[in-house]
């Protein structure tokens, strides 16, 4: 195994890793600054109101992108697993 196959393998698990989570949280922080926008416009200080909508965001794109997330992680490891014979000699 020499050091660019590693790094090759580690670098699409990062990859793989960042596109997910951005995935997660990108539209959680647009939520977070419209709101944060309307509190300040307002001038309303309640905590559920900033959480709330974000919370709700954060699982509305979990169901809706669970799938291709799910579908991602398992080609990502089948693929691992195929290739350990490649990787190892």
């Amino acid at each position: 195994m020499t050091p660019e196959v590693v790094l090759d393998i580690f670098r699409e698990a990062l990859w793989l890793i960042v596109t997910l989570v951005c995935l997660i949280i990108l539209p959680s922080l647009a939520v977070g600054l419209l709101v944060s926008i309307f509190q300040a416009a307002t001038q309303i200080n309640e905590q559920t109101l900033s959480f709330l909508p974000r919370f709700v965001m954060t699982i509305l794109v979990i169901i809706v992108g669970g799938p291709w997330m799910l579908t991602q992680l398992m080609d990502y490891f089948t693929n691992l697993m195929k290739n350990i014979p490649y990787v190892i000699g």
